[in-house]
C-alpha cells in the first residue's frame, strides 16, 4: 500500500476499518525511522531548535518548517505583553465572544486590524480554520455561486461547501477560465462571490488580484481574500497581497490568519461594518467559540503595532528569501513560482519525497511534506518556510545538507 492510499480508504462494514490503513503504512519500511509525520519541539519555535521524535531520539535542527516567518513568537515586546496579561485577564476568557468572552484588548486588537486594512471593522475569530468556515457560511448559501482557485486552502473548500452555494473551480491563476466561469454565471442571475488566496500556502506565489478584481468588476462579483501567508511578508510595507497589485480599497472580505506570521492563533475577517456585524450573529464558528485567551490577544496587539509601521523585520526576512533561492536554483532545484516566505522544492516522486523528508529531518533539517490531495502526485514537494532570524551560516547549512540528500535521490 502507498502512503497516500489511506487518504480515503471506506472500504468495511466495521466504522473504524479506515484506521487500519494509516497504522499498516506509518509501521511499513517505507516510513523506518520517520514514526510518522510531526515531531515535538522542545523550546521556543525558533531558527535552531530541538525536537523529540516519536521514537523518543532528541536532536537538534535547523527550522525550515516553522510559520512564525518574523520569528515574533519570540519577540520580547510581544511576549511580555502576554505575560502581563495573564496577570490581569487570567490564561483564558471562560466565554463565547458575543457573551462574557471580549475585554478592552480584544476591541482594540479588531480596531488595529480594521484600521491595518482601513475598513470600517474587523472581527477575530478563535481559529484560523474557523475564520474561512465561518465568513462563507455565514454569508452564503444554496442561492449564491462561489468561485474557488484550485489552489485555495482546505479550509475555503470546506466552508464552501457548508454554505451549500453553487461552487465553481478554476485552475490555478488562470484567469482565463475565470472570466469564462463568470461570464457563464452571469445568466444565472445569481449573487457571486470569487475566493482566493492571497498567497498560496503549497506554491508561495500570488493571486493576480489585479485581474481578479477587475473581472470582479466586470461581471458583478464580490471579493474575499485569505491572506494567512501574505500578512506582514509581501507588499511595499507588508500589507499583504492587495498592496501589490495597488487593489487594497477593492477587496470586500479580508480574512487573515493569526497563527502564520504573527505567530499566535486565530483570524479575522476585515470588512464594512454592516458585514462585520451580520457576521458576529450569523458566523457559527464565531458564535459559538469561547473568545481568544487575553493573552493571545494582548501579544497580537503588539505585533500588529509592529506591522502598522513595517517594522517588524520583513526586510531582513527578504533578504534569506532571496539568498536561500538563489542557492538552490543555483545548485538545479526547482522552487516553482514563489514570491513570499514559502520555498516549494519540488520532487514530483512521493517516495522519494518522504524518505528525503526523513533524511533531512534527521540530518539536522526540518522541513514540510506537501503531496496530494494539496497538490497533485507528480508535483509533490517539500515545503521551506524561511525565518527572518536564520543566521546566513545556517542557511550555507541547510542548503548543504538538502544538497547532499537531493543528489542521494537523484533530484539534482
Amino acid at each position: 500500500m502507498k502512503f497516500e492510499d489511506f487518504l480515503y480508504t471506506q472500504e468495511g462494514e466495521d466504522l473504524f476499518e479506515k484506521t487500519e490503513g494509516l497504522d499498516r503504512v506509518l509501521s511499513s519500511s517505507q516510513m523506518t525511522g520517520s514514526e510518522g509525520l510531526g515531531v515535538q519541539m522542545l523550546e521556543k519555535a525558533g531558527p535552531y531548535v530541538k525536537i523529540k521524535e516519536r521514537s523518543g531520539c532528541e536532536h537538534e535542527v535547523i527550522m525550515l518548517g516553522s510559520n512564525s516567518y518574523l520569528n515574533l513568537t519570540t519577540n520580547k515586546k510581544v511576549c511580555d505583553a502576554a505575560i502581563k496579561a495573564i496577570e490581569k485577564y487570567g490564561y483564558g476568557m471562560g466565554a463565547v465572544s458575543v457573551y462574557a468572552g471580549i475585554s478592552d484588548i480584544h476591541k482594540e486588537l479588531e480596531k488595529r486590524i480594521a484600521n491595518f486594512y482601513k475598513t470600517e471593522d474587523a472581527v477575530l475569530f478563535p481559529s484560523g480554520y474557523g475564520t474561512n468556515i465561518g465568513v462563507i457560511s455565514a454569508l452564503c448559501s444554496k442561492e449564491d455561486i462561489i468561485i474557488n482557485d484550485s489552489a485555495n486552502h482546505a479550509s475555503i473548500f470546506d466552508g464552501s461547501k457548508l454554505s451549500g452555494a453553487d461552487v465553481r473551480v478554476y485552475p490555478h491563476n488562470d484567469m482565463k477560465a475565470l472570466e469564462h466561469i463568470l461570464e457563464k454565471c452571469d445568466k444565472l442571475n445569481k449573487p457571486k462571490l470569487i475566493i482566493t488566496d492571497g498567497v498560496f500556502s503549497m506554491y508561495g506565489d500570488i493571486a493576480r488580484l489585479d485581474k481578479i478584481c477587475e473581472l470582479a468588476h466586470k461581471w458583478g462579483a464580490k471579493v474575499m481574500v485569505d491572506d494567512a501567508h501574505g500578512l506582514g511578508i509581501v507588499g511595499a510595507t507588508g500589507r499583504g497581497s492587495a498592496q501589490v497589485y495597488g487593489v487594497e480599497n477593492k477587496i470586500d472580505l479580508n480574512v487573515g490568519m493569526l497563527s502564520k506570521t504573527a505567530g499566535a492563533v486565530g483570524g479575522y475577517c476585515a470588512t464594512t461594518r454592516k458585514i462585520a456585524q451580520y457576521l458576529r450573529h450569523y458566523a457559527r464558528s464565531f458564535f459559538f467559540s469561547t473568545a481568544l485567551p487575553a493573552p493571545t490577544v494582548a501579544g497580537l496587539n503588539e505585533v500588529f503595532k509592529l506591522l502598522e509601521h513595517d517594522r517588524a523585520g520583513r526586510k531582513e526576512l527578504w533578504q534569506n528569501i532571496n539568498y536561500i533561492k538563489e542557492k538552490l536554483n543555483k545548485l538545479g532545484f526547482n522552487t516553482g513560482e514563489t514570491q513570499s516566505g514559502i520555498v516549494p522544492i519540488i520532487i514530483g516522486d512521493e517516495q522519494i519525497l518522504f524518505k528525503m523528508y526523513q533524511d533531512l529531518r534527521l540530518s539536522g533539517v526540518y522541513t514540510n511534506i506537501v503531496t496530494y490531495p494539496a497538490v497533485r502526485r507528480k508535483e509533490c514537494r517539500l515545503r521551506l518556510c524561511i525565518m527572518k532570524d536564520l543566521t546566513q551560516a545556517q542557511i550555507d547549512r541547510a542548503v548543504e545538507i538538502i544538497a547532499k540528500i537531493g543528489k542521494k535521490y537523484g533530484i539534482i
